[in-house]
């Protein structure tokens, strides 16, 4: 089965939010590895994009009862009519996590990941989660590049 990767991220996100997840599922798709997302607009629309200009396999999971407003550039879409658990869904089916910016749901999705266990999972110039006296929750990497975002989600599983 091919290695994949969950991208996470806000459906509104900043200009250079979308780069990075652009670049992130280019490189993603260049690995031959699966993008699985959210499948909707922002990180999740740039990550897709990304991935399929490259030749790319982009899974879309998305929270509502139609794949209507999905992401035009996903290879398929899987219509769950379970709101924000999805990210349950999103996240068990990944081999790897990559949170692109910050949002309440890419924190759920994070910590549902950290909570999971046994897989790898970066932030890039998103969420750094502390402890009440602000020591740094481990587990999480925080990484600067998209390069070195999927770099480690790969070699990270291994």
């Amino acid at each position: 089965m091919p290695f994949q990767i969950a991208v996470c991220g806000p459906r509104d996100c900043t200009e250079a939010e979308a780069a990075l997840a652009r670049r992130v599922g280019e490189l993603i798709a260049e690995r031959g590895a699966v993008v699985i997302c959210g499948g909707g607009s922002g990180v999740m629309a740039a990550v897709a994009a990304g991935a399929r200009s490259r030749g790319g396999l982009v899974i879309g999971v998305r929270p509502g009862d139609s794949a209507a407003d999905a992401s035009p550039d996903l290879s398929a879409t899987i219509v769950t009519n379970l709101g924000e658990a999805r990210n349950t869904v999103i996240v068990w089916s990944a081999d790897a996590v990559i949170s692109v910016g910050g949002s309440w749901g890419t924190l759920s999705e994070v910590a549902l990941a950290k909570h999971r266990g046994g897989i790898p999972v970066l932030s890039l110039r998103g969420w750094r989660v502390t402890t009440a006296d602000g020591s740094a929750v481990p587990g999480i990497r925080h990484v600067s590049t998209p390069e070195e975002a999927v770099e480690y989600a790969i070699a990270g599983h291994a």
